[in-house]
C-alpha cells in the first residue's frame, strides 16, 4: 500500500518503522522543529529523524487548514493515511482523501481516555489494563469507529514512561494487523456514554498530598514519571519523587511523616499505610536511589 504517515513523538516511531518494512511510505507529516535545551536549539521530531534516515520526504506544516495539504496528497497519491500522535487536527478534505481514509493508532482502550494523555491518565487512575485501539478517523476528538483493540496488563509499579514504550511497540502491531485485514474488518461505533477524556498533564498536578491513600499517591508518582514528576517538600527543599513501592505496613503517625530504616525511606499516607520511596531527586541535584541519598543526608520530619 502507498502510505502517508502522520506522527511526531517517539511513540509513533515503531509504527513508522514497521510500515517502512511492509509498505511503501511515500511521505511523512510531522510537527515543525521546536527549540529544545538550554540553548533552545531547533530540534527535529523523532518521526522526522526516522523518516530522514530512510530517505522519505518530510512535510512540516504549521497547521493543516482546509485545502493546504491537497497539492501534497495529489502528488503522493496515498491509499491510506496512518496517524499516530501527530498533534494536528485533520480536516474533512484530508480525512476523506485516501481510498481507506485515515487510520489512527490511539494509546487507550477506546472509548475510555480520548485525548492527549491517555497512557499517563490510565496509570494515575489506577487502571489494571491499558491498550492501543486503531480507529477510522472522523472530525471528532478520538471518536471514530474502532477497528482493532489490543490490551496489556499494567504492572503494579510500572511507570507511565515504561507503559508508553510498551504501547508504542503494541501500536505497530495493531496498525500492521489493521492494514493486513483492512478489507474484512467491521468497524465498531464507540459508545459515547462510556467515554472519558485524558487531558494534558500539568505541573500543577505534581505536589503530593500525603493525606491521600497510599495507592492514589503511588499511582500519581508512577503516572507523572518521566514528566512532569511528582514532588514533595521538606524544610523548604523540593524533592522530585520518581519511584515508589506500596507496603503492607501500617503507621499511626501523621500523613507525610518520614520513617528511615537503615537505607530505606518510608512515608505515612492518609490511610495509615507506609509508602516506600525508591528514587528521588533533591532540588538542584541528580536523580538517585534513596539508599545513595541517605548515605550522605539525614532525613527526618514531615513532608509538606
Amino acid at each position: 500500500m502507498r502510505i502517508v504517515f502522520m506522527g511526531t513523538p517517539d511513540f509513533a516511531v515503531p509504527t513508522l518503522e514497521r510500515l517502512i518494512k511492509k509498505h511503501e511510505v511515500v511521505g511523512v507529516f510531522t510537527q515543525p522543529d521546536k527549540p529544545k535545551g538550554r540553548h533552545m536549539t531547533l530540534t527535529p521530531s523523532d518521526v522526522k529523524v526516522c523518516a530522514t534516515n530512510n530517505n522519505i520526504p518530510v512535510f512540516q506544516p504549521e497547521s493543516l487548514k482546509h485545502g493546504e495539504a491537497m497539492p501534497i496528497l495529489d502528488d503522493l497519491k496515498p491509499d491510506v493515511i496512518v496517524v499516530a500522535a501527530y498533534g494536528q487536527i485533520l480536516k474533512s478534505d484530508v480525512l476523506e482523501y485516501p481510498k481507506y481514509g485515515c487510520i489512527n493508532a490511539h494509546g487507550s482502550i477506546l472509548p475510555k481516555y480520548r485525548g492527549a494523555a491517555p497512557i499517563q491518565r490510565a496509570v494515575i487512575d489506577g487502571e489494571k489494563y491499558a491498550g492501543v485501539t486503531s480507529m477510522q478517523m472522523g472530525e471528532g476528538l478520538d471518536t471514530g469507529d474502532m477497528l482493532i483493540t489490543k490490551k496489556v496488563e499494567i504492572g503494579e509499579n510500572e511507570t507511565a514512561g515504561e507503559l508508553f514504550d510498551r504501547l508504542a511497540a503494541l501500536a505497530a502491531d495493531v496498525i500492521e494487523e489493521t492494514l493486513d485485514n483492512i478489507d474484512s474488518i467491521t468497524p465498531i461505533k464507540q459508545d459515547d456514554s462510556l467515554s472519558t477524556y485524558a487531558k494534558m498533564l500539568s505541573k500543577d498536578e505534581c505536589p503530593i498530598d500525603w493525606s491521600k491513600d497510599a495507592q492514589t499517591i503511588h499511582n500519581q508518582i508512577r503516572g507523572l514519571n518521566p514528566w512532569p514528576t511528582a514532588t514533595t517538600t521538606l524544610n523548604s527543599v523540593i524533592f522530585k519523587i520518581h519511584m515508589s513501592h506500596l507496603t503492607q505496613t501500617k503507621s499511626d503517625k501523621a500523613p507525610g511523616t518520614i520513617t528511615v530504616d537503615k537505607d530505606r525511606l518510608f512515608v505515612t499516607t492518609g490511610d495509615k499505610q507506609l509508602l516506600e520511596i525508591i528514587e528521588l531527586q533533591p532540588q538542584g541535584g541528580k536523580r538517585m536511589p534513596v539508599a545513595d541519598y541517605l548515605r550522605g543526608h539525614k532525613m527526618e520530619g514531615v513532608f509538606e
